[in-house]
């Protein structure tokens, strides 16, 4: 997930060549999640352990969507694998929205988490992508292909959560509330 070189010098991963021998959707998924590692990294840079945690505008902060995304990728690959969540998945779904944990260890569990479903997703990517999954424990509807597309446009909606809450923080740096 690292580049020697600068990410704004480079077209967008799905533009790099990258990831040719995983098939089409699970190639997409694995540049969906190169993107929201660029796209995290950058826009997060700078930001301070107390506004990682803040809520401006009442805004979910920055670490609740960090959190969330390492989190509910886990989930939904375990969905495409036909397994449901354990307890362990469950307790850390619930604890999504508290922590005190720095901006360092928020992106070491998302960079841990995408290089897991990494792996995941290339297994996946070489099943039938039609077979059908459940999910939940109301086993709603779907299949490998549609729990692996989602992976990728849950973790970008999240990314650009991230993306504008930074810029409200930055934008809102040294501005007093009650202003």
């Amino acid at each position: 997930m690292n580049s020697s070189c600068s990410i704004s010098a480079l077209p967008e991963p799905w533009l790099r060549g990258t990831h040719t021998e995983v098939a089409a959707v699970g190639r997409a998924v694995l540049h969906a999640l190169d993107l929201a590692w660029e796209d995290l990294s950058k826009w997060t840079e700078g930001l301070t352990n107390a506004e990682v945690h803040a809520k401006p505008l009442g805004l979910p902060s920055v670490a609740f969507h960090l959190r969330h995304i390492a989190r509910s990728v886990d989930r939904l690959l375990s969905y495409a694998e036909d397994k449901q969540l354990t307890h362990e998945q469950l307790a850390a779904l619930k604890a999504e929205q508290t922590g005190d944990e720095s901006l360092a260890a928020l992106l070491a569990e998302v960079e841990a988490a995408f290089k897991l479903a990494d792996q995941r997703i290339r297994a996946l990517a070489e099943d039938d992508l039609d077979t059908s999954r459940g999910v939940g424990r109301k086993q709603l509807p779907t299949s490998i292909g549609g729990a692996l597309v989602h992976v990728a446009d849950h973790t970008q909606r999240h990314t650009g959560q991230v993306v504008t809450t930074a810029k409200v923080l930055r934008a809102t740096r040294g501005v007093d509330a009650h202003d």
